[in-house]
């Protein structure tokens, strides 16, 4: 750099980038240890949840809503497979279409693991008042947007970051 650029704590919203980072980074660990009992980890839990909302969802449809890529799927999916928590079929249309669902073990475990985020959620957040929460929200998917639409997220395939909306 040289002395007629500015450095990046100069600039007025960096105290706002690094306070997201850190915040995302703070509640991933904690998410982590919190699941550990169940073993899984929020990768795991952001594609139980995803199967619990939209059964029968394809691993494409996953993919592009966890902002990963089919890489990162086809490395998580057949260990949760194996696990018994999941289960591919065919699309009954198309058959190069593969549709995921919970077993009934996983759904069970899901349940359990929806509790612990919810319990986190609420311990974490219910110093805030609520209207603050849903200013932050509409701030957050505002960001996320318009890095979608500018494509500053960068590529889908190369994403390894899960999404915070998971939905």
């Amino acid at each position: 750099m040289n002395k007629n650029q500015a450095f990046p704590w100069d600039h007025p919203r960096f105290r706002s980038w690094i306070s997201v980072g850190r915040a995302c980074q703070l509640m991933q660990q904690a998410l982590t240890r919190a699941l550990a009992p169940l073993d899984i980890k929020p990768p795991h839990l952001d594609i139980l949840i995803n199967l619990y909302r939209f059964e029968a969802i394809s691993q494409q449809e996953l993919a592009r809503k966890l902002l990963v890529g089919r890489s990162n799927m086809s490395m998580l999916l057949p260990q949760m497979e194996k696990r018994g928590l999941l289960e591919r079929r065919p699309d009954p249309r198309d058959k190069r279409i593969l549709r995921l669902f919970l077993t009934a073990e996983g759904r069970v475990l899901t349940e359990k693991a929806m509790l612990i985020q919810t319990d986190l959620i609420e311990r974490t957040l219910s110093a805030t008042p609520l209207e603050d929460c849903l200013k932050m929200a509409d701030s957050m998917e505002g960001l996320i947007q318009r890095m979608q639409a500018t494509d500053l997220g960068g590529e889908e395939e190369e994403a390894d970051a899960v999404s915070a909306d998971r939905g």
